[in-house]
């Protein structure tokens, strides 16, 4: 056994877009350390630690800087991967295998202290939010881990900060957020005072992170549904039906816009008017039917027939209210999720049997036919990034994109067993594209595929072994009833903000300017296939872009 003097203690500093394995030695390497942020973002690194000796240890975190009020420490814990990947994979991945992976950021407890196990690594993660409160220029920031007060292992980051801050968000962005998964794992009674309040908490985390748009429940999702199985109910509408005639009820849809718009949601998408694959049938609606609740549609119900007369008689109050409220021209509305092309007759009966009640609103959906475009069924199509080629060449703009379980070949996505800077990536390859929204199915799934079965998502992270371990969610609902966030939704939130420096230094310069810093050291143009896969590209990049920024800001600073 090792003397208390053998131990030894070490710890490397890394970059956002490393994943750290417990029984892999990590690699420091320098030239991806160099931090720069301008005003308005969160930049993030990580500090790796291990230890020589018998058994694990519990030492405390001290962070020691001018700025580290700014400073978030949190560990990185591994979490059970049983599916990894679809089978097919490409050359971009970093395991297939099952196993534990790092994913899960967890606040350090209030004694800040942290497991240290011998000879396995783990990490911590480190966030910096600058403000416009932190001066511009060089800080240092000591992660320390110590020993009954004193330091046995530390790395030092140097953060260069900007004195500009970044720009407004442009691009729309929605991330599915399923309130029914919430009042299931938390066992509160849906839309109960405890339920709006664990939504709250959620919402947060969701538009601190870049979500700007939000999916609003009308009537219970009609998604990742079994045919003739139910999803829990969480319809915010109110129904009433008496002698054969519709009424509704709208507080609890007001409750839920002023709940986004408290948080800064500017977007808002209705939940889909009609079943997913297909549009062939009604969405779950439950009423009170001459004073008992009962459910009027859903799987036994066609898509067209007396669900249309409900429709022609709900959809125009629910527009009334919108304009009301003042979100009319902010609001998109769904038809039916993921419809193929066998699936176009069906998809544009239900979409004709609207009439024009949408008339003046965008509608969209996730798809990967053109016809449906072609054919005037959809105004905003919205392709994965594998598919968005044929749209881009019949010269489509103002294009949407999407990404989930099926778009794992070539193209960026956000897996466990993905290398994080093929998330990270997604942000270039938007500014590029000139993408204005892109949506994302599963912010908080936590059911099994189709919905049979809960999860709980710390022991099941791949939907019952359905999806890549990833795909269903970006956060785990923490014991406190506040949303514990991902790797994944980190390294997310940094590609957007990549695409709003790309965004502030076009508006200094050009697109074709920032375009020749992207792509100037290219063997071929970036697509969304193509695109380097090396950490450097896209860490060194955006410092590239952060100075030339800085550049410009400084000499118009001098002209003043």
């Amino acid at each position: 056994m090792k003397t208390q003097t053998e131990i030894n203690y070490e710890m490397k500093l890394l970059s956002s877009l490393d994943k750290v394995f417990q029984d892999e030695t990590p690699v420091y390497r320098p030239e991806c350390m160099k931090l720069s942020a301008l005003w308005g973002e969160t930049v993030s690194y990580q500090a790796a630690y291990t230890g020589d000796f018998f058994m694990r240890e519990r030492l405390q975190v001290q962070v020691v800087s001018e700025i580290a009020d700014a400073v978030r420490v949190r560990t990185v814990e591994q979490v059970p991967v049983g599916r990894a990947t679809n089978g097919i994979v490409d050359d971009n991945y970093l395991k297939t295998t099952s196993g534990l992976y790092p994913d899960l950021l967890r606040d350090l407890p209030e004694d800040r202290k942290v497991i240290v196990c011998s000879r396995q690594w783990r990490s911590l993660w480190i966030d910096v939010k600058v403000t416009d409160q932190i001066p511009a220029g060089d800080y240092e920031i000591e992660i320390r881990l110590l020993k009954e007060e004193e330091p046995v292992c530390s790395c030092i980051v140097k953060l260069h900060v900007i004195g500009t801050a970044l720009p407004k968000q442009e691009i729309m962005h929605t991330e599915w957020m399923h309130a029914d998964c919430l009042a299931d794992y938390y066992h509160v009674p849906v839309f109960s005072e405890e339920h709006w309040q664990i939504l709250e908490n959620f919402f947060a985390e969701y538009v601190d992170r870049g979500c700007n748009m939000m999916l609003v429940p009308l009537f219970t999702s009609p998604l990742d549904t079994a045919i003739g199985l139910e999803r829990t109910t969480t319809q915010l509408v109110e129904v009433e039906v008496k002698d054969g005639q519709y009424s509704f009820g709208f507080d609890k849809v007001k409750r839920w816009i002023d709940l986004c718009r408290k948080y800064g949601i500017e977007y808002f998408e209705m939940s889909h008017l009609f079943s997913q694959w297909g549009a062939k049938y009604a969405p779950k609606v439950v009423a009170k039917v001459d004073g008992k609740e009962e459910k009027i549609f859903g799987w036994h119900t066609p898509a067209v027939g007396e669900y249309t007369n409900f429709l022609h008689a709900f959809l125009p109050q629910l527009i009334g209210k919108l304009k009301e409220w003042g979100i009319a021209e902010h609001t998109y509305f769904h038809i039916s999720d993921e419809p193929r092309e066998e699936h176009l007759e069906s998809y544009r009966a239900a979409k004709e049997s609207l009439g024009d009640l949408l008339s003046g609103f965008h509608t969209f959906d996730a798809l990967s036919s053109y016809e449906f475009y072609k054919h005037g069924l959809v105004d905003k199509p919205i392709p994965g990034n594998n598919e968005i080629e044929e749209f881009l060449e019949h010269g489509l703009t103002d294009m949407w994109t999407y990404y989930c379980t099926g778009q794992f070949y070539e193209v960026s996505n956000r897996f466990m067993s993905m290398p994080s800077a093929r998330n990270r990536i997604y942000g270039i390859q938007l500014y590029k594209y000139d993408i204005i929204g892109i949506l994302h199915w599963g912010y908080n799934f936590y059911n099994t595929q189709f919905s049979i079965e809960h999860i709980n998502p710390y022991e099941v992270t791949d939907a019952g072994n359905a999806f890549p371990a990833g795909d269903p969610f970006l956060v785990y609902p923490g014991k406190d009833r506040h949303p514990e966030e991902s790797i994944r939704m980190m390294v997310h939130y940094e590609a957007l903000t990549d695409l709003r420096a790309c965004k502030l230094l076009e508006s200094l310069t050009s697109k074709e300017h920032v375009m020749e810093l992207i792509e100037e050291d290219l063997t071929e143009p970036l697509t969304f296939r193509k695109y380097p896969k090396s950490d450097m590209y896209l860490l060194t990049l955006r410092n590239r872009i952060n100075r030339e920024i800085e550049k410009f800001v400084k000499d118009t600073a001098k002209g003043d």
